[in-house]
């Protein structure tokens, strides 16, 4: 079985308090976008893991796709698999691959294996293994609250047709050292009203905290964001914590300039 787990943008991102516990409370629109990783999965005699393309810098046994598969046997007696992904969204960018990874490994083994976990329960394992991890079992547009993991169904943004534009740096942005560093507050924006809005007007009331913390600490991230501005976009942002900066854009826009600040990648939604 051969899936592709995709990425996914964050449409908005205000980080409204903290629980006793450390944890953020957030509340985001996730938005799923086809940049996506290819993963498979087998019977086979023995169990194995193999990666290529862009490296995650972990063990095997720290990749997310395994701990699915861990978590999965904790309760189910799996067969041994022959598991292979082939990354290709960028790690640490703000993205969720890794999570989708995880997520599309619990989808794809309950399907294999004829589990019969229901959709809801896969959420909640998904859940056990990271924040953004549930958002990947429906794989829909959502607004996420709490730490990321209480779902909304809302009126999606109608994106069909537009141009979507990613611009990855070569660094990464650390999660931790971004939330270290951000504001909590009450946003002056509610989400839940993000599709009444003109994508032509969300440059001035959609916003995502982050930016406020991490530009200072990379420059290059603000560069990058009024780039994608004076190439033409409608609206330009940092999706989750960064460091992957995109752009929305009403016609095909030329990229060319974006190219030296690192990885660009154009889709059509």
């Amino acid at each position: 079985m051969i899936v592709y787990p995709n990425a996914k943008i964050n449409l908005g991102l205000h980080v409204v308090g903290k629980r006793p516990d450390g944890y953020h409370l957030l509340e985001t629109v996730f938005y799923p976008i086809p940049w996506c990783d290819e993963l498979s999965v087998e019977l086979a005699e023995s169990l194995s893991f193999e990666q290529d393309g862009l490296s995650v810098g972990c063990a095997s046994e720290q990749n997310l796709v395994m701990k699915a598969y861990r978590l999965l046997a904790e309760r189910f007696a799996l067969p041994p698999m022959r598991i292979g992904l082939s990354k290709r969204i960028p790690f640490g960018a703000g993205l969720g691959g890794g999570s989708s990874d995880a997520a599309f490994t619990l989808k794809a083994l309950n399907d294999l294996c004829k589990l019969g976990i229901p959709v809801a329960e896969l959420e909640s394992l998904a859940a056990r293994l990271g924040a953004d991890c549930a958002f990947f079992i429906r794989n829909r547009s959502v607004f996420a609250g709490g730490i990321g993991t209480d779902f909304e169904t809302i009126v999606s943004p109608d994106l069909k047709g537009w141009h979507l534009v990613l611009v990855k740096p070569e660094f990464g942005v650390s999660t931790a050292e971004a939330y270290r560093h951000v504001t909590i507050g009450k946003p002056a924006f509610d989400l839940h009203c993000l599709a009444e809005v003109p994508i032509e007007s969300w440059r001035e009331v959609v916003t995502n905290d982050f930016e406020a913390s991490v530009f200072p600490q990379y420059p290059l991230l603000a560069t990058i964001k009024q780039s994608l501005y004076d190439c033409g976009a409608v609206y330009a942002a940092m999706s989750g914590s960064g460091s992957t900066m995109f752009g929305l854009f009403k016609n095909l826009p030329d990229t060319k300039m974006l190219h030296p600040y690192g990885l660009v990648q154009h889709f059509e939604l």
